[in-house]
C-alpha cells in the first residue's frame, strides 16, 4: 500500500462483513486513527444493507473502540447504480453494478464525505493493492496476493486522486488468514458467510427485480437462429444475456444459446456454441491506472468477466475515451455493458466498458 503515516486519519467502510471488520482492526493496530461508518445503500430486511449487517459492524467497531456511524446514501445509490442497472439491460446490455458502486459511491460520494468530515483516507476491506511507482509518479492498483480473492477487476475505475487516498489493508492476506484474524479478536462475523448476489437481487431474478422497480412490462418478441429464422418467442430481453443456454424455451436437437440481442427489432438470436467467440471487442468511457494514455498498442493481458482468467490480446487506445482490443486467440461471450479489464503482469493498465 502507499506510505501513510500512522497521524492520518482513517475512514473505514463497514459493511458488516468479516473483510471490511479486520480491515479496520489492523489499521487500528498500526496506529491509525480510525472511525467506522457503514452505509445505507438501499432498502432490503435481510443480506446487505439490512439493520443486522448495521447492527454486525457496529458492533465490531464498539469492540475495536472505534465511533460508529451510518450514512444514508439511499437516493444516491437508487440514481447512480440501480438506475443505470436498468438502462443497461433495457439497453441490451449487462451491466456490472458492483463497479459503478465503487466508481459513483465508494470512492467517489463516501470519498468526498470523508474528506469534508476532514479525514485524510477511505480504508475498504477489498481484496487488492497499492503501490507508488517513483518513476513515472503515479499510483498503482495490482492483484491481491490471494489471487481467488482478487478485486483489481471491479476496481479498474479509481483515478489517481482516488488511489492516493485508499488504503486495502488485506491485499497482502488470503482470506484464511482474516477469518483467522476474526476468530482471534472474536468479531460477532468472524464466520459469517458472503454474498455472491448483487445486493440489491438477492435472490437472483434480475428481470423479476426490474419490473417491479420499473413497473412496466417488456413485451415478447422473436427468437431468430443464426439465419434469421422464427424459432420460438422470448419473455421479453430483459431476461436473456449473451451466452445464456438455461431458460430458453426453445426444443433443439443441439445445445443453443443467446448469441445477440437486438433492442430495435425485439429479438433473441440463438446458435451453437462456436457462434459465441470473437477475437476483439470495442470498449469505452475507459479508465487508464497506470499511463495516462497508450500511445503506442501495447501487449496485455485482459478479463472480460470477474471470474475470467486474463487472456493475451493488443490493446490500443483508438480516442480519448475508447479503446479496441484484439485477442491471441477467441473469446467466448464477450458481453456488452461488462468491463474489460487490462493487466500487465499483477499491475492493473486500466479497462472501459465493453460496447461492441
Amino acid at each position: 500500500m502507499p506510505e501513510k503515516t500512522a497521524k492520518e486519519r482513517v475512514v473505514c467502510a463497514m459493511s458488516g462483513g468479516v473483510d471490511s471488520s479486520v480491515a479496520a482492526a489492523l489499521l487500528l493496530e498500526q496506529g491509525f486513527k480510525c472511525i467506522g461508518v457503514t452505509l445505507k445503500l438501499f432498502n432490503s430486511e435481510s443480506g446487505c444493507c439490512s439493520l443486522a449487517d448495521v447492527n454486525d459492524a457496529g458492533n465490531v467497531a464498539f469492540s475495536l473502540g472505534m465511533d460508529h456511524y451510518v450514512l444514508n446514501f439511499t437516493k444516491e445509490f437508487d440514481k447512480e447504480v440501480i438506475q443505470r442497472f436498468v438502462d443497461t439491460y433495457e439497453a441490451g446490455a449487462t451491466p456490472n453494478p458492483c463497479i459503478e458502486c465503487n466508481r459513483h459511491i465508494k470512492f467517489n460520494l463516501l470519498l468526498l464525505r470523508a474528506l469534508q468530515l476532514e479525514f485524510d483516507i477511505l480504508a475498504t476491506g477489498h481484496y487488492a493493492r497499492i503501490t507508488h511507482d517513483a518513476l513515472s509518479g503515479r499510483f498503482l492498483l495490482q492483484k491481491a496476493l490471494d489471487e481467488k480473492k482478487d478485486q483489481s477487476y471491479v476496481l479498474y475505475c479509481l483515478t489517481q486522486k482516488q488511489l492516493e487516498r485508499t488504503l486495502f489493508p488485506l491485499g497482502e492476506l488470503s482470506k484464511n488468514q482474516v477469518r483467522k484474524i476474526a476468530e482471534e479478536k472474536k468479531f460477532i462475523n468472524a464466520s459469517k458467510g458472503e454474498s455472491q448476489d448483487i445486493c440489491f437481487v438477492p435472490d437472483g431474478d434480475y428481470a423479476d427485480f426490474i419490473t417491479r422497480y420499473t413497473g412496466k412490462t417488456y413485451p415478447c418478441g422473436d427468437i431468430l437462429d443464426t439465419e434469421g429464422n422464427i424459432i420460438g418467442s422470448h419473455m421479453g430481453l430483459i431476461r436473456y444475456t449473451t451466452g445464456q443456454r438455461r431458460g430458453l424455451g426453445v426444443a433443439a436437437n443441439v445445445p443453443v444459446y443467446v448469441v445477440s440481442k437486438s433492442v430495435r427489432d425485439n429479438t433473441v438470436t440463438l446458435g451453437p456454441d462456436s457462434a459465441l467467440y470473437s477475437k476483439s471487442l470495442n470498449a469505452a468511457c475507459i479508465n487508464l491506472i497506470a499511463c495516462g494514455d497508450l500511445k503506442k498498442p501495447l501487449r496485455v493481458m485482459v478479463k472480460t468477466r470477474y471470474l475470467q482468467a486474463a487472456q493475451s490480446a493488443v490493446a490500443e487506445q483508438t480516442g480519448e475515451d475508447s479503446l479496441r482490443i484484439d485477442f491471441d486467440s477467441p473469446q467466448r461471450a464477450i458481453t456488452a455493458g461488462q468491463a474489460a479489464v487490462m493487466y500487465d503482469g499483477d499491475i492493473v493498465v486500466g479497462g472501459g466498458t465493453i460496447t461492441s
